[in-house]
């Protein structure tokens, strides 16, 4: 039986990618695409809901896939764990099953995981991210996901030793871990987690150079999950068995 996606936001980087891998993949198609002129009842008829657009636009989708029981695989970036928290209720009470996806590169998933085993050995730990000058939000999804992936590892030692973070210039504390960003041309995604304590420092980083082939293994894995999926699952590192498990 096919699959049909309704593909929100299809004419992005994102999603363009997206359609081109569900154009290649056993099971599924593109049942309806929608854009910035076209309303929630497009949504209508479809067996998977994906969300590639923008943070702003993205609570409207979650909510109108989430009304007409439908799942959904959340490719937007911008969703918090306070965000989530705000739509997982209505999530749980349709039945339906939503899917966050902050990062789909493989190896952006283990930089993070990596981040999180190591951050309960140190008590410094700041994150500075790198994207194209045209991502509108700031800090990246991939950064907040890593930043509370950090705390949550931290539990027992508790929040990250931040100085002096009511200065600009030392970043936007998330989950207590200052996270730095730059927009800038010439770079598609980089992140670069810092661990540091006495004596020695640990840095651990991720460059995407080719976002297509960065992206594709982990949307070809997340498509199925989501489809399946109930309740609310966030990060690709429970769809994948990296044989680690980060605490969270």
């Amino acid at each position: 039986m096919t699959t049909r996606v309704a593909l929100v936001g299809a004419s992005g980087k994102l999603g363009t990618i997206i359609a081109d891998v569900i154009a290649r993949l056993d099971g599924f198609e593109i049942g309806a695409v929608l854009g910035s002129a076209s309303t929630m009842d497009e949504l209508d008829g479809a067996d998977l809901v994906v969300d590639a657009t923008t943070p702003a636009s993205s609570v409207e989708i979650v909510r109108a896939a989430t009304d007409r029981g439908i799942n959904l695989l959340v490719a937007t970036s911008g969703w918090s764990a306070d965000r989530i928290a705000q739509v997982r209720p209505a999530i749980e009470t349709a039945g339906t099953g939503a899917l966050f996806v902050p990062n789909f590169s493989l190896g952006s998933v283990l930089g993070t995981a990596f981040a999180a085993l190591a951050a309960p050995f140190f008590g410094s730990v700041e994150i500075i991210e790198a994207h194209q000058h045209t991502k509108i939000d700031s800090p990246s999804g991939t950064a907040v996901r890593t930043a509370e992936l950090i705390a949550a590892a931290r539990a027992e030692q508790g929040p990250v030793d931040a100085p002096h973070v009511d200065q600009r210039a030392r970043g936007q504390q998330v989950a207590s871990v200052p996270v730095h960003s730059l927009r800038r041309p010439g770079v598609i995604a980089k992140q670069e987690v810092i661990l540091s304590g006495p004596g020695e420092s640990l840095s651990i980083v991720h460059d995407t150079v080719q976002s297509a082939a960065a992206y594709a293994p982990g949307i070809r894995l997340a498509l199925p999950y989501a489809r399946d999926l109930r309740g609310v699952v966030v990060g690709l590192e429970n769809v994948i068995d990296l044989g680690i498990r980060p605490r969270a």
